[in-house]
């Protein structure tokens, strides 16, 4: 029975949903099932017969003819007027909804319950049971207590258009679908405070009240409903119904949050492989999905590899993967465009489940650029997707190119937003934006480094394809490269084969100046690094060194000048890890060794130059004229000593000459 209230409209009278017909020209106490067959249970012999599958109905045409107009013609309007037999097949509803019909042209009484309203309607309107035959015919009835007792229920709306899902299209035709959509739109969306009703998403077998019904079962007025209390009722429908109702309440003005929760909510329930890395493993509880092995479904991921062979050891079926197709069409199409409406992990993995899927490209694309908009909160776990496209490479990291130059077109289209703004204004926003997009860019050099070391295992990835994505990013975001070295050393050791030119090349992306104190330590010691880029680490790992002694240095400028530095270093020492101090000499070691030979290196150097110097200066000798003999080199000597004397005694005798004159002209004046 309908568990409502009376309702009475127009002078029909509905009582408690019990659906009758005072007219009905043959007395019967009911219907009778054997096997297949229903029977009349009357003393008139039936003169119909109605086959609706394997189902047959034994009937009289006079309750049917009276009241269905579609009969009338079948009957009367063929050639044979003895007519005593018909199939109906393509009846809406089946045997099920045609067995309440021939109870109703009996004047049997029915229950009209929300499950089979909608089933009852459409097969009236098949059977064509209008008020120009009789009135108060089934059409007119089923359509009021349609209007009247099931769209003003929560739960009755949502039980009607889940019953609508095999009755395409005549559900859509006669709008039961769209009221009922707008029904369950309307009240979702309504301020559930004032509200008093069952919404917690019980089994469906309970009826729940009337929209406006007052029970004492019922949350209070004073307790906080949860906004999310319909998830729950409208995830069991059709993805086609589900879209409807989130269209509907998207017009309505839903918060987007809430239409972004509701779509993962669905999505975990319908999508079991999103949710875990087996495809076939659903949500425990869920009924009717399949379900992996045990250790497959309670194992952590421990790696790329294991999430590929989890992922295609099963190849789903294809009517199983097609309606997950067309579900994760509709989801996308769906999704509200703001950002943050739903996770980007969801994002991911739906994008691995449309990958894996082949749904259509441009909807693909769509989901890349809806990752790209939050890439910066994405998980390594979620990036590992696997490649479908049958590629000697496991994972698709082109996929992840893709969405890191949507991250940055994202980026550099938000720095170029604001244009209409004061100019303080816009240098707050300026500045706030730069702080913004430095942390988002950050965080995805550490996402990116993580997917590279991760990805750099793979045997089949192109030096090309790691270095492409490597530097895909500008410099500013990475502060350190420890992230970087590690996703390098990786490839190096995945790649023992690359030649000494590839590995330059591959070491060209990492910018040593840096690399922190153990990456450099660690690196000192690395046999896979080419000996050019050993000898730029340890150059730089001695510049740091030295800037951290000066700083210290600076900082202790008024205490002692070398009895701090030595606390200071004894503290780091017994501060510092047993192996950290262990690398620390190895590397000191190392340094010692090279600056010895760089010491011999410059001594041999020198000693070649003095070498060649000698060599030298014997040819230039060899190259000069024969010189004289000494007796001449000693006369030449004594004539120059020579005239140096006569000089010497000229000018003594000029400057004698010169003094003698001077009284005669003083005197001369004086006269």
């Amino acid at each position: 029975m309908w568990d409502s209230e009376t309702e009475s409209f127009g002078g029909r009278d509905f009582s408690n949903g019990v659906l009758t017909t005072g007219k009905h020209g043959v007395k019967t106490d009911g219907f009778e099932l054997r096997g297949q067959s229903w029977y009349v249970a009357t003393d008139i012999p039936s003169d119909l017969l109605v086959l609706i599958g394997d189902v047959s109905f034994h009937l009289h045409k006079y309750p049917l003819l009276s009241r269905s107009g579609k009969l009338n013609r079948i009957i009367y309007g063929s050639r044979d007027t003895e007519l005593n037999k018909m199939v109906l097949d393509d009846i809406p509803g089946g045997p099920e909804a045609f067995e309440l019909v021939a109870k109703f042209c009996y004047g049997i009484a029915v229950d009209l319950t929300a499950p089979i309203i909608s089933g009852l309607r459409c097969a009236a309107e098949y059977l064509e049971m209008t008020e120009d035959l009789e009135e108060g015919n089934l059409i007119f009835k089923t359509e009021a207590f349609l209007s009247y007792v099931v769209l003003s229920s929560w739960r009755d709306s949502i039980l009607v258009l889940k019953s609508c899902e095999k009755l395409s299209p005549w559900a859509e035709n006669l709008q039961i679908v769209r009221r009922c959509s707008e029904s369950i739109a309307w009240k979702a969306c309504a301020n559930p405070k004032g509200i008093r009703w069952q919404y917690t998403g019980k089994p469906l077998r309970v009826s729940s009240p009337k929209w406006n019904e007052m029970k004492d079962s019922s949350p209070s007025r004073n307790q906080q409903v949860p906004p999310d209390w319909w998830f729950e009722d409208v995830s069991i429908l059709r993805i086609d119904h589900f879209v409807r109702v989130i269209t509907a309440i998207k017009v309505k003005g839903m918060r987007y949050e809430l239409i972004g929760a509701v779509i993962m909510h669905y999505a975990s329930k319908w999508l079991p492989g999103l949710i875990k890395e087996g495809l076939g493993s659903g949500e425990p509880g869920d009924d009717g999905s399949n379900s992996t092995n045990s250790n497959e479904s309670s194992s952590i991921w421990k790696g790329g590899l294991h999430m590929i062979v989890a992922g295609i050891k099963e190849d789903i079926p294809t009517v199983q993967a097609k309606d997950q197709r067309m579900i994760i069409e509709s989801l996308i199409s769906i999704i509200p465009p703001q950002r943050d409406c739903v996770s980007c992990s969801f994002l991911l993995r739906l994008l691995r489940l449309a990958n894996m899927l082949k749904v259509a490209p441009a909807l693909v694309t769509e989901l890349e650029k809806r990752v790209g908009m939050q890439f910066e909160q994405a998980q390594l776990a979620d990036l590992l997707i696997p490649c479908y496209n049958k590629s000697e490479s496991l994972y698709d990291v082109d996929l992840v190119q893709r969405l890191l130059e949507h991250f940055l077109v994202q980026e550099q289209s938000e720095s170029s937003s604001p244009a209409r703004q004061s100019f303080s204004d816009k240098n707050m926003y300026d500045s706030a934006q730069r702080g913004t997009n430095s942390n988002a860019k950050m965080r995805v050099a550490r996402i990116l480094d993580s997917y590279l070391t991760e990805v750099s295992r793979d045997r089949n990835l192109s030096l090309t394809k790691f270095q492409v994505l490597a530097e895909a990013l500008p410099e500013s975001a990475r502060t350190c490269d420890d992230g970087l070295y590690r996703a390098i050393d990786s490839y190096l050791k995945a790649h023992p084969t690359l030649t000494e030119h590839e590995r330059k090349r591959l070491c060209r992306v990492m910018d040593c100046q840096k690399l922190s104190i153990d990456a450099c330590m660690h690196a000192a010691q690395n046999e896979r690094l080419p000996l050019r880029v050993v000898v730029q680490v340890l150059f730089s790992e001695q510049v740091k060194i030295s800037n951290a002694i000066a700083n210290n240095s600076l900082k202790d400028a008024s205490e002692s000048q070398y009895q701090p530095l030595i606390s200071n270093r004894k503290t780091l020492l017994e501060g510092t890890p047993q192996s950290f101090q262990e690398g620390w000499a190895a590397a000191k070691k190392d340094i010692n060794a090279l600056k010895f030979e760089l010491e011999s290196v410059k001594t041999k150097y020198l000693e070649l130059q003095n070498e060649m110097e000698t060599l030298q200066r014997q040819f230039d000798k060899m190259a000069k004229p024969k010189q004289t003999s000494a007796w001449m080199a000693g006369w030449r000597k004594l004539s120059k000593i020579g005239k140096t004397t006569e000089n010497n005694d000229m000018a003594f005798q000029v400057a004698n000459a010169e003094t003698k004159k001077m009284p005669r002209r003083w005197r001369n004046s004086i006269s």
